[in-house]
């Protein structure tokens, strides 16, 4: 897998396209769009480029704990698949160490590396607790993802006030319905994975 994206191809299909649809890429407000683009799209797609013990950078450490460890309302911005249009939302990440916990920015990190990709946002949700659940050998993970589609939004079907919400729940959030319960009261949505 590449390190870098082709920035300098990109540019030029985006130039391509921009012919393609009718426009002169050559007038002022067009000229640097091809760039523009290809950067935004590197940026945007980094998370494929990235891996996970990078995001991690050793920050694992020991905490003789068994309580719920949450951290809510990490804004998520990823590229739908299907149309390369952005999703964006919040994700909602719960787990139960078994003596291991993350440092707490690295919650946000790995959804950003996984955001960071053509996604789709059942995938991304998976993606999420299987890698908070293998990194630290949690006793169990609940991630939730609540995300607003433009995909949805600005063509097709155009609902403007739908909103997609996927979870993931894994070991003891799995097993235990007061356990999911436990994480949907604390942040703030009862009820919505009964």
């Amino acid at each position: 897998m590449s390190r870098h994206a082709d920035t300098h191809r990109i540019r030029e299909l985006v130039r391509e396209i921009l012919i393609a649809l009718g426009e002169d890429p050559d007038r002022e407000g067009l000229v640097k769009t091809p760039q523009r683009v290809a950067d935004a799209l590197a940026f945007l797609t980094s998370g494929t480029r990235t891996n996970l013990e990078q995001i991690i950078n050793g920050a694992i450490f020991t905490q003789q704990t068994n309580s719920m460890v949450i951290v809510k309302n990490i804004e998520v911005y990823s590229l739908c698949e299907h149309h390369m249009l952005p999703f964006f939302g919040r994700c909602h990440i719960g787990y139960i160490p078994t003596g291991r916990v993350f440092g707490v920015s690295k919650l946000a990190r790995l959804a950003d590396m996984y955001s960071r990709r053509l996604q789709l946002q059942e995938r991304l949700t998976e993606q999420i607790s299987q890698a908070v659940m293998e990194s630290i050998d949690a006793k169990g993970v609940g991630v939730m993802i609540e995300a607003r589609h433009l995909c949805m939004m600005m063509r097709g079907v155009e609902k403007q006030n739908s909103e997609m919400v996927t979870s993931s729940v894994l070991g003891t959030f799995r097993e235990s319905q007061a356990t999911r319960e436990e994480f949907l009261a604390l942040i703030g949505q009862r009820g919505a994975l009964g």
